[in-house]
């Protein structure tokens, strides 16, 4: 019995306090009324407490907030897939390879992908490719880059068929 009343006593104060977050209505202007009007100054913007509901709302920032293409993505990974990934963060976008040899070939190539744009465009992925001897070469870069793009492309096809 004591537990059952330490448990509605937990259950109250939980939900008081999520309360307690909610804010208050004390600052809602009538605009029919003249002298809540004048009560505001000029140039004076008012801000709002933040609340609870708040969570609930999309008020991403788009300038702020960072999208990737998923198909971009996904053809990065399904492309370079024979170099080991070192690091890869999805939500900014950004992969590290280690170095690998590709499949048929003698060199070593390690990659830094960005994707940067929530579109499926050319200047939304960057590719940066290295060798143990430097930086690799244009033509390569871009046949990766083309070779990424063709897969993101055959993505989007065969997901819009579902």
């Amino acid at each position: 019995m004591q537990r059952a009343n330490m448990l509605k006593y937990s259950l109250f104060a939980g939900v008081a306090f999520a309360l307690s977050a909610c804010g208050t209505f004390s600052d809602i202007r009538d605009p029919n009324n003249a002298a809540d009007e004048d009560a505001i100054p000029d140039g004076f913007i008012e801000e709002r407490e933040s609340t609870i509901w708040d969570l609930f709302q999309n008020n991403d920032d788009p300038n702020v907030t960072v999208e990737v293409n998923k198909y971009l993505w996904n053809a990065s990974l399904d492309v370079l897939n024979f170099l080991p990934i070192q690091g890869a963060d999805p939500f900014t976008g950004l992969i590290v390879t280690g170095f690998g040899t590709p499949p048929g070939g003698s060199r070593a190539y390690r990659a830094t992908i960005f994707i940067r744009d929530p579109a499926l465009d050319a200047r939304s992925i960057n590719v940066s490719l290295q060798t143990r001897s430097g930086p690799a070469d244009v033509d390569t870069v871009r046949a990766i880059e083309d070779a990424i793009m063709t897969r993101a492309r055959q993505l989007r096809i065969a997901d819009s068929r579902l």
